[in-house]
């Protein structure tokens, strides 16, 4: 698990982190990082602790350095599952989360209505209504992993 604990959300996702982790009776290996100067560390650190796989959280400093991380697994040989699509674009092995540029586009129109006079108290909060799947088998077939079809067909894109 590599996560940022100066992220304001590392503590909730943290939390059910544990909680999924413990109902299914998987060992998590916290590691963390606060700075893109820290990920080689990190990286050593996962490594030494021989850890199967790798969760990343869904903070700013992780989506900055999206490729970075992808590298960095890479070269670990960890298979890992990121919560932005632009990991497994940029060569991560998958991800599932929202829309990252349509929560952009989302925010760009509340700041048009707030800039035509809305109070931004006014306006109801949203939730991201649109979340993606995406494989990356090229990086599946470099780390020797077989993505099952059942998975594939779930997928909402097969980064070939």
């Amino acid at each position: 698990m590599l996560w940022n604990p100066g992220y304001s959300d590392s503590k909730a996702d943290w939390r059910e982190t544990r909680a999924a982790a413990r109902r299914l009776g998987v060992t998590l290996h916290p590691v963390e990082f606060r700075r893109p100067e820290d990920l080689e560390a990190a990286f050593a650190t996962i490594k030494s602790e021989h850890v199967d796989a790798l969760i990343t959280f869904s903070d700013t400093l992780t989506y900055v350095n999206a490729k970075r991380v992808a590298e960095l697994a890479a070269a670990s040989r960890l298979p890992a599952l990121y919560a932005f699509r632009e990991v497994p674009d940029a060569g991560g092995l998958m991800s599932y989360g929202p829309n990252i540029r349509a929560m952009w586009r989302r925010a760009a129109a509340y700041v048009v209505k707030i800039l035509q006079g809305a109070k931004a108290g006014d306006l109801p909060i949203e939730q991201p209504t649109k979340f993606e799947f995406v494989i990356n088998l090229k990086t599946a077939k470099a780390l020797g992993l077989t993505i099952p079809q059942s998975l594939l067909l779930r997928a909402d894109d097969v980064i070939q």
